[in-house]
C-alpha cells in the first residue's frame, strides 16, 4: 500500500511537486484507485485525501465574487468575448481556474458555458480576449495542440468513432504513437514497444471503466453512458493536466451516474484538474470544490458550493419567480421536481380529457 503524509503532498502553499501537478511516488495514474480506499494508519493520511486537502484549504478565505483571483490557477482568461451577430454569447471579463480542483461552472440553458469551452480549447475564435494554460498563452493555439499541452476535453454529444473497436478509440487517445510514420512503419522494432506499452495502458484504464469487456467490440454497439465513460477514458491516455467535461451526466442512465460522479473525484485524487458543466444542482453541490454561475453569457457568481446556491442572482437566474427556493436544500429541491412532475402529468391528463372529448363530440 502506498501512503504519504497528505501535508507533505498538498499543504496550501502548492509549492511541492503535487502541487505543480506532478503525480506521487510516480505511479501510473491508472493503479491509484486500486488502493486509495484503504484505510490509513494512524497519523497518516491516504494520499487519495491530499489534493482535496489542499484546495480547500487553498480556497477557504477567497472571495465569492466573479472573477476573484485564486491561490494557485492553472487557467486563466481575460475579456473573452463571442458574438455572433448582434447577440453576446460569450463575455467573460476575468476567470481564474485553481490547480487540483473540481470546479462547477453551471447556468441555465443558453447561457454560453459550451461556447466557453469552444473558446478555451480552441473550438472556437474569440471576438476578443486571452487565456493562458499553465503560463502559456493559448489565443492562436489548435485544438489538438491543446490537447497535447496537457488541457482536454469531453462533449457534450459523445465522439467515438462508431466503426472502431473501443479498444481501437482508446489508443486513438495515445500521445505517443511513433508506428504512425510511414517511414517508421517499416520498421517495427523502433514502434512495437511503444505500441504494446499503449495498449496494455489503454486495457487498464478500460478494466477501470468497466468496459474491459466491451474491448473488442464496436464503439457504436455502446450505450449513452458506455460512451460518455469511453470519452472520459480516451482523455486520460494523454495524462492529462486538466480534462474539461462538457455535460458528463447528460442522458446518462442512474446505474452508470454514480460510476461517472466517482471517476470526477477519483481524477482530482490523481492530481488532475476538473472544469465540468452540469444542470444537476445536487450532485454540483455534493462534489464541487468551487461553483461558477453564468447566465446570458457573463459570470454572475462563483464561490464554494453552499454559499453560492444561496446568492440572489443564481436563484433568480434558475427559478425566476420561484425566488424563494433554496437551491441549497436538497429537500426543497425534491420537493419543486416533484411538484412539476405532478403539473405535467395534470397538463397531460387535462389534454387527454379535452382530446376524448373532442372524439364523442
Amino acid at each position: 500500500m502506498h501512503r504519504t503524509d497528505g501535508r507533505a503532498n498538498g499543504g496550501a502553499g502548492g509549492g511541492t511537486a503535487a502541487g505543480r501537478g506532478a503525480r506521487p511516488d510516480d505511479k501510473p495514474f491508472y493503479e491509484l484507485s486500486r488502493w486509495a480506499t484503504k484505510v490509513p494508519q494512524e497519523e497518516r493520511t491516504l494520499i487519495s485525501t491530499a489534493y482535496r486537502d489542499k484546495v480547500e484549504e487553498d480556497l477557504k478565505f477567497v472571495e465569492n465574487v466573479p472573477g476573484v483571483p485564486k491561490p494557485d490557477p492553472i487557467l486563466v482568461a481575460d475579456g473573452v468575448t463571442r458574438r455572433f451577430g448582434g447577440m453576446t454569447a460569450v463575455d467573460v471579463r476575468h476567470f481564474e481556474l485553481e490547480r487540483h480542483g473540481v470546479t462547477a461552472l453551471i447556468g441555465p440553458n443558453g447561457a454560453g458555458k459550451t461556447t466557453f469551452f469552444n473558446l478555451l480549447t480552441g473550438f472556437d475564435a474569440p471576438n476578443t480576449g486571452t487565456w493562458r494554460f499553465d503560463g502559456h498563452d493559448l489565443g492562436r493555439v489548435r485544438p489538438e495542440q491543446v490537447a497535447r499541452m496537457g488541457m482536454v476535453r469531453t462533449f457534450q454529444l459523445t465522439k467515438v468513432m462508431s466503426r472502431l473497436s473501443v479498444l481501437d478509440n482508446m489508443l486513438l487517445g495515445a500521445p505517443d504513437q511513433p508506428g504512425e510514420g510511414m517511414f517508421r512503419a517499416l520498421f517495427p522494432f523502433t514502434w512495437r514497444r511503444r505500441e504494446k506499452a499503449n495498449i496494455e495502458k489503454a486495457e487498464a484504464l478500460l478494466e477501470r471503466f468497466l468496459l474491459i469487456k466491451k474491448k473488442d467490440d464496436l464503439a457504436g454497439s455502446l450505450s449513452g453512458g458506455q460512451r460518455k465513460l469511453l470519452e472520459m477514458a480516451r482523455a486520460l491516455m494523454r495524462d492529462p493536466q486538466l480534462v474539461m467535461l462538457d455535460e458528463p451526466m447528460a442522458g446518462v442512465n442512474p446505474a452508470l451516474k454514480q460510476s461517472l460522479l466517482d471517476h470526477i473525484l477519483a481524477l482530482r485524487e490523481e492530481g488532475t484538474t476538473v472544469l465540468f458543466v452540469e444542470h444537476d444542482i445536487t450532485m454540483v453541490r455534493h462534489i464541487a470544490d468551487w461553483v461558477v454561475v453564468m447566465a446570458e453569457g457573463r459570470i454572475v457568481a462563483e464561490g464554494r458550493p453552499k454559499e453560492v446556491m444561496r446568492d440572489p442572482s443564481v436563484i433568480d437566474a434558475y427559478l425566476g419567480a420561484r425566488a424563494d427556493i433554496d437551491l441549497g436544500d436538497d429537500a426543497a429541491l425534491g420537493r419543486l421536481e416533484a411538484a412539476d412532475g405532478a403539473a405535467a402529468t395534470d397538463g397531460m391528463t387535462e389534454t387527454g380529457g379535452a382530446s376524448a372529448g373532442r372524439e364523442a363530440r
